[in-house]
């Protein structure tokens, strides 16, 4: 077994391999020797022999042993395994590494390689190779093979779009390329993964993406609608798939990208079934990736809740909520800054009505986007204060805006993460609360702590002490590297007394 998993003995990988456990899902990989084929935990298959059977830590190693990918459970719609460690600085850098690869944000503009790999963090090309193989037991190419040619496995599989649109998106240069790609390592040519009944182009572009149980579905969906913004996203909580919409904007190669998406839950298969509007389909694994960061579909509850359900006990399905957009969570959260999140959340009805570009959609409930950073930038402070925004927020939006516009400022689950809430804390008007919330919405650190948070004094009851942002601090201590999980149980009132509440500031 690989030293990623190594709390994951074998026997215990094929335990939950016989009970089809989807709390493991996506944790490991099993290789049937007898045919060749690598599967998911969760596989409908009937349960190998147990002389038959291989245990994988990544989708990377199975392929890199030789093992291809099943067709019935098909691996790319495991969740992602997120890992983190707060003491081994090898450990620490090559799970930094393979976010990276992972963020198809992280490298919008130009293709990855391992020099710039090692480039963005800040040691050379053998010392990424060496501590990416100790940790992975391949390299950082073979690595990031396997995730392109599960993201075209997924789109093949899951789309009607043209094979050479697939084939660039999933960060093939030819189509050449990425034919001889998938014979040599699944044995089959990418038409042969065509499924019936995917949706054509023009109706939308449904892709199905896993997660692990627990899940609060309630919960999660419950944060958003208490701060939702009409005209650019709902939430549904009344039918048998609750769920999402809202309207997107994404920037990439120096082109903006506009449109829809929907996103429901699938609660018996733990999956979220997304809808994708066409216009969006040249950047849907950037789509497909925030996602996946929004609704926390990547998180280890058993890594979690092994930190934090003494402290926690009732909440445990509980996930933290990401974000599709990460500037638009920082120009909300200043909004939020001292003020409830019913009067933040009229600020930024404001803010949409107001300066929200309109946008067409098939869905009544979904007419505008968000204000862009280059409007914000512009905006005077009388425009701005009109909307009910203090002198000093308007200060801090307006620099948010402009940093974000002139991309002095990457607020997605790539960027640095000490280094952006360095950059943070420098413009004005934003201090410590601001950034750790954007830290755990935006960039998806698991180690956020918005230690002055009034409301997390409350929930963790240090609010009558001296200085109840030490006691707080000094607490989650134990927490650590989930402390952002940590404040939404706090919030949600999970913990043991009575003494919970669901605000946030």
């Amino acid at each position: 077994m690989n030293p990623d998993n190594a709390l994951l003995a074998d026997d215990d990988c094929y335990l939950a391999l016989k009970t089809r456990d989807a709390r493991f899902d996506g944790s490991f990989f099993t290789g049937v020797t007898s045919t060749g084929i690598y599967c998911r935990p969760v596989c409908s298959v009937r349960t190998p022999k147990r002389e038959n059977c291989r245990f994988f830590g990544h989708a990377a190693q199975a392929e890199n042993a030789g093992f291809r990918p099943c067709l019935r459970c098909r691996p790319e719609l495991a969740p992602h395994s997120v890992v983190w460690s707060i003491q081994d600085a090898s450990y620490i850098l090559a799970h930094q590494a393979a976010r990276l690869l992972d963020e198809p944000e992280a490298w919008a503009d130009t293709a990855p390689s391992v020099e710039k790999l090692a480039a963005r963090l800040g040691v050379s090309d053998r010392h990424v190779r060496r501590i990416f193989e100790t940790q992975f037991g391949v390299s950082p190419m073979q690595y990031l093979q396997t995730r392109r040619l599960l993201t075209a496995k997924q789109l093949l599989a899951d789309t009607a779009l043209p094979i050479t649109e697939i084939a660039l998106m999933s960060g093939y240069a030819s189509l050449r390329r990425f034919n001889a790609a998938f014979v040599e390592h699944y044995k089959l040519n990418p038409t042969q993964l065509r499924r019936q009944g995917a949706a054509p182009s023009g109706d939308g572009i449904t892709i199905r993406l896993g997660y692990r149980p627990p899940y609060d579905v309630a919960a999660m969906l419950g944060f958003f609608s208490k701060r939702v913004s009409n005209a650019i996203e709902f939430v549904n909580t009344e039918s048998a798939y609750p769920g999402t919409g809202r309207t997107v904007r994404i920037e990439s190669g120096g082109k903006v990208h506009a449109g829809w998406v929907l996103a429901s839950f699938d609660e018996a298969r733990c999956q979220l079934v997304l809808k994708v509007s066409d216009s969006l389909r040249e950047v849907l694994p950037m789509v497909i990736r925030r996602i996946r960061a929004t609704f926390d579909l990547d998180a280890d509850p058993h890594a979690i809740n092994t930190a934090l359900h003494s402290s926690f006990p009732g909440g445990d399905g509980l996930r933290v909520p990401g974000a599709m957009d990460g500037y638009e969570i920082a120009v909300r959260a200043v909004l939020g800054q001292q003020i409830t999140v019913a009067a933040a959340r009229t600020l930024a009805q404001r803010m949409v009505d107001k300066l929200g570009e309109p946008i067409t959609t098939p869905w009544p409930a979904l007419t505008r986007l968000f204000p862009s950073a280059a409007v914000l930038a512009q905006a005077s402070g009388d425009a701005l204060g009109q909307l009910g925004i203090v002198k000093q927020r308007q200060t801090a939006i307006v620099g948010i805006a402009t940093a974000v516009a002139e991309k002095r400022l990457q607020l997605h689950g790539s960027a640095d993460i000490n280094a952006t809430i360095a950059t943070l804390k420098e413009l004005p008007g934003i201090g410590d609360w601001t950034a750790q919330y954007i830290a755990m919405r935006a960039l998806r650190w698991p180690d956020a702590f918005p230690a002055g948070d009034v409301a997390l004094h409350k929930a963790l009851g240090v609010q009558g002490k001296k200085n109840p942002a030490k006691e707080a601090e000094l607490a989650s201590m134990a927490w650590k590297p989930w402390r952002s999980y940590a404040v939404i149980r706090a919030w949600s009132g999970a913990l043991p007394s009575p003494a919970g509440t669901n605000a946030d500031g």
